[in-house]
């Protein structure tokens, strides 16, 4: 537990993720010091050195050598999460990581266990539950404002061009990357089990038209535990650009659709029962350039309560299993053309 002291916080990999975490380590300068930063990529290195003004590493393991850390932040590809998560369990450091938390099962189920063995944390951001429209509904689904859930539908209708993927080598490939549903979609797919519950079966489709390894669009049907049956839509290929990030909860009392660029504006919200908080539906949508939104610094505060033992974690390892598992049975339903059951590890 650390009091009465800033915590020692390290960026690891500079790239187009890191500026939300360098800027909620800015707007918690209470609660952070950035002691470092990491990069294999020297000249990016370099930027960042001059512009936090402190030391930089181009490995992790020098890193954590050198430096005293409590915390390091891993904004690097998906496929080196878990052995840089694991690297920095052994040296007694605590670790968020960005989504995916893993791009194979195995390497996640791997991830939470060292981090158990070595008894440090791990977080892995889900920052869009932090999203205000996200967090009336979730309040009206655990006030059971919809009654028996019937139907619920997700749309990802954005684009990334051909010239997205060529930005590094292993950006669209399987190993390191993943595809629509794993990498942008991902936070869409983690509101499947948040809002509504564990999933029981699912059955995908996939195909890719961009010049890259994995899918940049696909279909999912889905069957909760509790009954409800939806299915989700997601495509990078959107002309011209992002359209739409949607979610639809229709249930025998309510229908709430949350719609906009990315789920920042409430358009429909009729219950059978009035709320006070129905009130706050106005106030609840907001503008956004970003698909990324707003939650990066709530989180990170949310991690520095539980770091201080204040608080429980909003997203632990164990929690970005559930996603990973959803996204791993996603895939495999498309590679074979067949239904998946879950859970998966039994």
């Amino acid at each position: 537990m650390i009091k009465n002291r800033k915590i020692r916080i390290a960026v690891v990999g500079c790239g187009r993720i890191s500026k939300n975490h360098f800027g909620s380590i800015e707007q918690l300068q209470s609660e952070y010091e950035l002691v470092a930063v990491c990069d294999t990529d020297v000249s990016v290195l370099e930027k960042h050195m001059n512009q936090y003004k402190v030391p930089g590493y181009t490995s992790i393991e020098r890193l954590l050598e050198k430096e005293k850390l409590d915390l390091v932040t891993l904004c690097t590809p998906s496929g080196l999460h878990a052995a840089q998560a694991i690297k920095a369990s052994k040296a007694s450091v605590n670790v968020i990581t960005e989504k995916p938390m893993a791009t194979k099962w195995e390497d996640g189920i791997a991830m939470v266990k060292a981090c158990d063995d070595a008894n440090v944390k791990l977080f892995v951001v889900k920052q869009n539950r932090r999203n205000s429209t996200l967090r009336l509904l979730k309040r009206a689904v655990e006030d059971k404002r919809f009654g028996k859930i019937h139907l619920v539908h997700l749309n990802v209708f954005w684009t990334r061009p051909q010239e997205y993927y060529n930005r590094a080598e292993w950006s669209g490939t399987w190993d390191m990357d993943g595809g629509a549903f794993m990498n942008q979609a991902t936070h869409y797919v983690d509101l499947m089990h948040w809002l509504i519950g564990p999933v029981e079966k699912i059955h995908a489709m996939t195909s890719t038209h961009r010049d890259i390894e994995v899918e940049d669009t696909g279909v999912v049907n889905i069957k909760w535990r509790n009954g409800a049956l939806g299915s989700m839509a997601v495509t990078m290929c959107t002309y011209p650009k992002n359209l739409e990030g949607s979610i639809t909860v229709l249930g025998e009392r309510g229908s709430v659709r949350i719609g906009g660029v990315a789920v920042n504006e409430i358009q429909e919200w009729v219950f059978e029962d009035e709320c006070d908080y129905d009130s706050e539906i106005d106030k609840a949508n907001y503008q956004t350039t970003s698909v990324y939104g707003f939650g990066h610094p709530p989180y990170f505060q949310n991690v520095a309560d539980v770091l201080r033992g204040k608080a429980k974690p909003e997203t632990d390892g164990r929690e970005g299993l559930k996603s990973l598992e959803l996204l791993i049975s996603t895939y495999r339903s498309a590679r074979d053309n067949k239904e998946i059951g879950l859970p998966l590890n039994i």
